[in-house]
């Protein structure tokens, strides 16, 4: 393992059995790295299973198979100890502000429970430790009494936000932080990440299926589909070139905030309906909607290999 990655992703799996004799591959042989203080975007479509590797990163689920390296320590193989000290460096902010939050409790008492567990500080140093995080995600000290159903969601989230760093970690899963969020707050949620990651030296996963969010935070960004990235690159080279045929209709859907552009440009449609995870094509998992598909896509899955400086695709057109 690299010393500048802090995590270090090997051919994850996490499959599902369902019914009778029946599998779900919701993470299919992922592989994947982040640089310390760098955040790594992760977009897809709705059920391509990014929050699920983004919970078995965290160790939230067991792996079926493959690997994730933090600091050189496999997660999935760490004693009881060793998880323990896991669970302070690595923390998740949740995608719904309002279900992740333990509405018989007050906010100083969510924020605040971690601490209990991994900092063991008195009440004094407790309570001026919260007053400071509820400050630094812009709010302040009187919502330590409140509780999650006296705020709005975009004050839960900074709360979910608070709750994450309570325990000073490196790491941090965001798992769609903004997807349940009005429009009008969502750039206020990752300007604040944006601007706790400067302040703090943090990592990043951020799960999302919102491209221009992504675009605005992530160094670099992976491409789910159907449990698998498809194309892995720099934020710069993803959206300026992109290469792989799913992720070329993805960003031709993003919206341009220029009226004569947006009703002249082309935009790539798919055809067809996401196939399901349980019985995935033989070959490419893209295929059928794929207007390049040949006959080697059916008959063999591509490999995600690098075909530029940092640029990984898996399609046989590479």
């Amino acid at each position: 393992m690299s010393k500048e990655n802090l995590i270090e992703v090997v051919n994850l799996k996490k499959y599902f059995p369902v019914g009778k004799n029946a599998t779900l591959k919701a993470v299919d042989d992922v592989t994947f790295n982040i640089k310390k203080g760098e955040t790594l975007g992760l977009v897809g479509e709705s059920g391509c299973g990014k929050t699920t590797c983004g919970r078995t990163v965290l160790g939230i689920y067991k792996a079926t198979d493959g690997h994730v390296y933090f600091d050189d320590k496999d997660v999935h193989s760490m004693n009881r100890e060793e998880k323990l000290k896991f669970k302070k460096r690595a923390q998740i902010i949740f995608q719904d502000p309002y279900a992740s939050l333990d509405p018989r409790m007050t906010i100083g008492d969510i924020i605040g429970e971690g601490m209990d567990v991994h900092l063991k500080l008195s009440q004094k140093e407790r309570q001026e430790k919260i007053n400071d995080l509820l400050g630094k995600v812009g709010l302040n000290s009187e919502h330590s009494a409140r509780f999650p159903h006296e705020l709005s969601g975009g004050q839960r989230q900074r709360i979910g936000i608070a709750r994450a760093l309570a325990v000073e970690p490196e790491f941090i899963v965001c798992d769609e932080p903004i997807s349940a969020l009005d429009v009008s707050i969502q750039a206020q949620i990752v300007n604040l990440l944006i601007k706790l990651q400067r302040e703090l030296g943090l990592t990043y996963l951020f799960i999302s299926h919102d491209l221009s969010m992504v675009k605005h935070i992530s160094d670099r960004v992976g491409v789910m589909y159907l449990g698998s990235i498809v194309e892995l690159a720099s934020n710069k080279a993803l959206y300026e070139k992109p290469l792989h045929p799913y992720t070329q209709a993805l960003i031709s859907a993003i919206p341009i905030p220029d009226p004569e552009v947006e009703d002249t440009r082309e935009r790539i449609k798919l055809n067809g309906e996401v196939p399901s995870p349980i019985n995935p094509p033989k070959g490419c998992k893209f295929r059928k909607r794929c207007i390049h598909a040949k006959e080697i896509c059916s008959e063999s899955a591509p490999e995600l290999k690098e075909i530029g400086k940092d640029h990984f695709v898996a399609c046989h057109l590479f």
